[in-house]
């Protein structure tokens, strides 16, 4: 079940992520739009478009947290086996996704106070920038 579940989430994310599923959306939205006069814009009319879109906004919440709760977890076990595999690198901060808020925080104002707020590292983005 769970790798049906799984297969189906990315499927389905990758699916919503493209440009034809918001350009249906934007289809059935003027269809919807344009049958209005044909109804008379009746309370039904007006039910259908709202329980429609909360139905599939309900259901593809869960899709797409799975899908980005399997990619975040994927990214950090790399993060983790290249803090493991560097030399220079401290391994004090493998597994620090399982931290509090308040905990990061205070490592990023650490990290910030010892190696600057990204200074060295800003003139390099403004000329990566620059490139484009």
């Amino acid at each position: 079940m769970d790798r049906i579940f799984t297969r189906f989430s990315q499927y389905v994310a990758m699916l919503a992520g493209q440009p034809q599923a918001f350009i249906l959306a934007i289809t059935i939205i003027l269809i919807w739009s344009a049958s209005g006069p044909i109804f008379g814009w009746s309370d039904t009319w007006q039910l259908v478009i709202n329980n429609s879109t909360t139905i599939v906004t309900f259901l593809m919440v869960f899709l797409i947290q799975n899908a980005q709760n399997r990619d975040a977890s994927a990214i950090q076990a790399k993060l983790d086996e290249l803090i493991r595999a560097l030399k220079p690198a401290r391994n004090e901060f493998i597994g620090i996704e399982h931290l509090t808020e308040t905990e990061l925080r205070e490592i990023q104002k650490i990290m910030e106070e010892t190696y600057g707020k990204g200074s060295f590292h800003h003139g390099v983005v403004q000329r990566l920038i620059k490139r484009r």
